[in-house]
């Protein structure tokens, strides 16, 4: 397969899974506005085409082709390739407005041209598991999940690029939440219908060290050193969005969420904790070698030791063995089609829900209604992106 790459920035390091020659598939060009981006590309994937033009792209006659470019140009890159008939990947978050997604899926129900979107964490091992004791039944119906995500990383990762403005992100409840949104969706079987939420930037817009980091990357400046939060520095010029939010919602089948996003902790992970009939479930750790830990019989012993612990997978590759998995099944989608554990129609109800919470969180936090979308999208993508005759 002759894959193209549009953006080589951050999420670029999922080239070394594409870029299998002999093997099935080749990146065979990249294209990045920046010239950065292409002195990247051209270094790391030296047979490549390296251009800064979508036209020279999209007359290319790639088999598919990776969208990862900032959040907020996704629906722009990929409604031209849906709408150039080139099977596309669209890196999480679908986009960063309802409209945008829209868009996006609009495209490829137009055209009938194969659409996934990058949401790795439902092949990481940590949900995954959680998933499988769920379809076994081990908990029971699940009636509740609560996520609290400690992003230790915050100040380095989100307020110091382009990630810390409105008009970028639109929030970090989407932004970053997205990924926990989805996985909640998925481990309840259902979407949320009615949002509401809270937050504040309590600690970074405080922060007087400002720097335009436009020459610069995250690992460029990242570092364990910087800390305390309230000391941090050379923050973006512009923050205007949340640095603790916390979003409850109602499912579409009955189910309550909630989801808590911190972004000044001292540690790093996110914690699942999911009730059901008959038990309830949560993680300790979210990596290789920590645990999930599950109780089903009744106690007034106050904690008590779980019915279950079990150890969490490991996988080759990033996020737990999740991102060559990604790409193997998007490879095959463009090939073959076919059912996909990553769903549009959950990518797209996953923006949704942090869209409408952040308005909500912006707007004295009152409940509002999650906009749906046309019965026949959901149908198709529903079942695989079957070809019409």
């Amino acid at each position: 397969m002759r894959v193209g790459l549009v953006g080589f920035g951050l999420r670029a390091s999922l080239w070394r899974h594409v870029h299998k020659p002999g093997a099935g598939s080749e990146v065979v060009m990249v294209c990045d506005t920046s010239e950065r981006g292409r002195a990247d590309a051209a270094e790391r994937i030296p047979t490549a085409v390296v251009t800064d033009s979508m036209d020279e792209l999209l007359g290319a006659g790639l088999d598919a082709v990776l969208v990862l470019t900032p959040d907020n140009r996704h629906a722009e890159i990929a409604v031209q390739t849906l709408r150039a008939g080139i099977p596309t990947f669209c890196e999480k978050p679908l986009d960063v407005t309802v409209e945008a997604a829209d868009a996006i899926l609009g495209a490829a129900f137009e055209t009938g041209t194969r659409l996934y979107v990058g949401h790795n964490m439902r092949h990481m091992p940590v949900v995954v598991q959680m998933r499988e004791l769920i379809q076994a039944g081990t908990i029971g119906e699940v009636k509740a999940i609560w996520c609290r995500h400690f992003v230790g990383n915050g100040g380095d990762y989100y307020f110091k690029d382009w990630h810390a403005e409105r008009a970028n992100t639109t929030s970090l409840l989407l932004q970053k939440g997205a990924h926990d949104i989805d996985v909640i969706h998925w481990l309840a079987g259902g979407y949320t219908k009615k949002v509401s939420a809270i937050g504040d930037l309590a600690v970074y817009g405080d922060v007087a060290s400002r720097r335009d980091n436009s020459d610069r990357r995250m690992g460029d400046w990242f570092s364990l050193e910087n800390w305390p939060p309230a000391e941090q520095t050379d923050l973006n010029p512009v923050i205007d969005v949340e640095d603790i939010s916390m979003m409850q919602m109602v499912l579409d089948n009955g189910a309550l969420a909630s989801y808590q996003q911190c972004h000044f902790t001292p540690d790093y992970w996110r914690n699942y904790m999911v009730i059901g009939t008959k038990g309830r479930m949560e993680n300790f750790g979210d990596g290789p070698g920590d645990s999930i830990k599950v109780w089903t019989s009744r106690s007034q012993d106050g904690f008590v030791a779980p019915d279950l612990d079990i150890e969490i997978r490991d996988g080759e590759g990033g996020h737990g063995g999740a991102d060559p998995l990604l790409i193997a099944e998007f490879l095959r989608f463009a090939r073959e089609g076919g059912a996909t554990e990553t769903s549009p129609v959950a990518a797209r109800e996953a923006v949704a829900a942090g869209v409408v919470a952040a308005q909500s969180l912006r707007a004295g936090g009152g409940a509002l209604e999650i906009p749906a979308l046309p019965a026949e999208w959901v149908d198709y993508f529903n079942a695989g992106q079957p070809a019409r005759a």
